[in-house]
């Protein structure tokens, strides 16, 4: 169950709770919408602490070092003529 399925039982319980007068023989829907609105509330929970987990932490690069250049002074590599 993803984030938004989370989100959706979480509001399907605050309307049976809160928005709804109906009367059901055998069933307490103020009890159903509660039961619903925890278990959304777990699974966000749950959802948030999953994803945390999976952000994955990128090292930063590494320098690249040239070692391609003659190393011979010449007067104008070693930093003075650039």
């Amino acid at each position: 169950m993803g984030l938004g399925g989370c989100i959706i039982l979480i509001a399907a319980g605050a309307i049976l709770t809160f928005a709804t007068d109906w009367d059901m023989q055998g069933v307490n829907l103020n009890l159903v919408g509660v039961i619903f609105m925890i278990v959304g509330l777990i699974g966000v929970a749950t959802f948030s602490s999953i994803a945390r987990r999976r952000r994955v932490v990128v090292p930063p690069a590494t320098p690249v070092i040239d070692d391609t250049r003659p190393r011979g002074r010449d007067g104008y590599s070693d930093g003075y003529g650039v």
